[in-house]
C-alpha cells in the first residue's frame, strides 16, 4: 500500500472502501478504455491517495486546489476521474476537476498571437496559449462557491482545436470540497536565460532560430502563470520514464480520440503531425522532469508499461516565497 505515512486508514478500512467503490470505479475504467488492470491499483494507489487528500482538506480548513502535473499521455485525466469516484463514493467529498486544456485560448485568439508575436503560438499547449485570467477566476470561484450556486466551466475540443460553444460548458453546483487542477505544464517554472539559447529539437532550430518563441513562452511563466499556479496548495507529479514515452502514450490517446470521434468527420493527427506537435512541448517537459520531482509534494513514478511502480514523498510545507 502506497502513502502509509500520509493518511490514517488501517488496512481493514482500505479494503472495506475498495469493496464499496469497486463497481463504479471499474465501470468508469472500462468506459475510458484503460488497458491496465486497476483492481490492485484501487487498493494500492487510489484509496490511499484519496485518504491523503482528505487529510490535505483538513489541513487547509477550506477548499484546497491540488495540482496534477504530468507529460502528455501520462494519465492525468484518468487519475482525476477515478480519484473523483473514490473521494465522492468512498469519502462523501464533492470533487471538481479543472483541466488547464479547458482554458486554452480560442483558435481565433491563437491565430492573432501567431500574427502579432510568433507563428508557433497558433499551436495550443505552451504557456502563453491559455486564458490565465479565466483560469484564476474559475479556481477562485470553485473554492468559494456557495451551496446551490452554479459555475460554468469551459470545455476545449481537441478534435476541432477550439473551445466548445457555451451550451456545451460543464455546470458545477456548490458546495465543492476539493479542486483538482490538472495539466501537462501545471506548476511549471521558467528556465534560466542561458538554457534558452540552445534549440532542443528541429522545430526550435528551424522555426524559432532566434529564440523569440521560446523566450516569449518563458516570460509567460515568469509573469501571469506564477499567479495562476500560486493557487495550488498541494502538487502531485506523474513522472514519465522519458520523452520517448510521450510519443508512444500520446499516440495511444490520439487513437482513442479517433474512436470517440466516430462519424463526425473530425480530423485526427497522423504520426508526422503528432511528432511535430509534441516538439512544442519538449523543452518544458524535459525541464520539469529535471527539477519538479524534488519539489512536488508527491511524485508517482511511471514505468514503461504506464503503471505506477514507485512514489516519492517530499516536504509537505509549501512556502509562498518559493512558488
Amino acid at each position: 500500500m502506497l502513502l502509509p505515512d500520509m493518511h490514517k486508514l488501517t488496512a481493514v478500512e482500505v479494503f472495506a472502501l475498495a469493496e464499496k467503490v469497486r463497481p463504479s470505479f471499474m465501470s468508469h475504467a472500462a468506459q475510458m478504455m484503460i488497458d491496465n488492470d486497476l483492481e490492485q491499483a484501487l487498493v494500492d494507489i487510489y484509496i490511499p491517495l484519496a485518504a491523503c487528500l482528505v487529510e490535505v482538506m483538513k489541513e487547509h480548513g477550506a477548499t484546497p486546489v491540488v495540482g496534477i502535473n504530468g507529460a502528455q499521455g501520462s494519465g492525468k485525466s484518468t487519475l482525476c476521474k477515478l480519484l473523483e469516484i473514490v473521494l465522492e463514493e468512498g469519502f462523501a467529498k464533492r470533487v471538481v476537476t479543472l483541466s488547464i486544456d479547458d482554458i486554452y485560448l480560442t483558435r481565433v485568439e491563437r491565430e492573432t498571437l501567431a500574427r502579432e508575436v510568433h507563428p508557433l503560438l497558433v499551436t495550443r499547449g505552451v504557456p502563453g496559449t491559455h486564458d490565465v485570467a479565466l483560469g484564476r477566476e474559475l479556481l477562485s470561484g470553485l473554492r468559494d462557491i456557495d451551496p446551490g450556486q452554479t459555475i460554468e466551466l469551459p470545455v476545449f475540443d481537441k478534435a476541432t482545436d477550439d473551445r466548445c460553444s457555451e451550451k456545451d460548458f460543464r455546470r458545477v453546483t456548490g458546495p465543492v470540497d476539493l479542486v483538482l487542477f490538472e495539466g501537462w505544464c501545471v506548476d511549471a517554472r521558467a528556465q534560466r536565460a542561458e538554457a534558452l539559447s540552445i534549440a532542443v529539437n528541429s522545430l526550435e532550430r528551424l522555426e524559432d532560430p532566434d529564440g523569440k518563441w521560446r523566450n516569449y513562452v518563458n516570460k509567460q511563466l515568469q509573469q501571469d502563470y506564477r499567479a495562476l499556479f500560486g493557487e495550488i496548495g498541494f502538487l502531485i507529479m506523474l513522472k514519465i520514464p522519458g520523452m520517448a514515452s510521450v510519443m508512444e502514450w500520446r499516440s495511444k490517446q490520439e487513437r482513442k480520440l479517433s474512436q470517440t470521434a466516430g462519424q463526425s468527420g473530425r480530423r485526427i493527427m497522423d504520426t508526422a503531425e503528432l511528432q511535430r506537435f509534441i516538439m512544442h512541448y519538449e523543452r518544458l517537459t524535459r525541464s520539469m522532469l529535471a527539477e519538479m520531482p524534488d519539489r512536488a509534494d508527491l511524485v508517482f513514478e511511471l514505468n514503461q508499461s504506464h503503471q505506477i511502480d514507485g512514489v516519492q514523498i517530499n516536504n509537505r510545507t509549501r512556502k509562498a516565497e518559493a512558488r
